[in-house]
């Protein structure tokens, strides 16, 4: 995965020379300049979403030399969900499918939800046993990292809208 990143920061440069130069020779009207303008806007958000991965994965290596801490099983679970949310939302866009972009903005309810039990969960760890808090920091970071994510997918829900039906729900919520 760490070894990705710089792949994907690479594309994410390629893919904007790639919409400018469709903007600037092809001149797209309707439906494929709002395809154009939704690259464009997710094309960094896939580049952050690939960031916080490393981080992720970065905390990983690091705890795997710690002593484990009591399992939390909401930070799993936060973790495939996100992970399926992005699947689905890549390809919502793909299909140009706004009733399932729509469908899925409303899981990262389901992901805060579960950042705050993580969140209060390793706090009052720490406050309980001071002797975690470096590990716990980590994966209070890995929590907020995938949150992000889910924020993240949110955002290319609500381009895939846009895009498919030229309707904007940023901010309506």
């Amino acid at each position: 995965m760490l070894e990705g990143d710089d792949a994907i920061d690479r594309l994410e440069v390629e893919i904007d020379r790639l919409c400018i130069d469709v903007l600037a020779l092809r001149q797209p009207a309707a439906r494929d300049l709002r395809f154009v303008v939704a690259v464009v806007k997710i094309n960094p958000l896939l580049e952050r979403i690939a960031d916080h991965a490393c981080n992720i994965a970065r905390a990983a290596i690091d705890l795997n030399d710690e002593p484990q801490l009591k399992p939390h099983a909401d930070l799993p679970r936060m973790a495939g969900s996100a992970s399926q949310m992005l699947r689905a939302a890549l390809d919502a866009f793909t299909h140009g499918d706004a009733a399932a972009a729509r469908a899925l903005i409303s899981r990262d309810d389901e992901i805060d939800e579960l950042y705050d039990q993580i969140f209060h969960g390793l706090i009052q760890l720490m406050a309980t046993d001071p002797a975690t808090t470096t590990r716990a920091a980590r994966l209070l970071f890995v929590a907020k990292h995938l949150e992000r994510i889910g924020d993240y997918v949110t955002d290319i829900c609500e381009l895939t809208v846009y895009m498919t039906e030229a309707v904007v729900i940023r901010h309506s919520n």
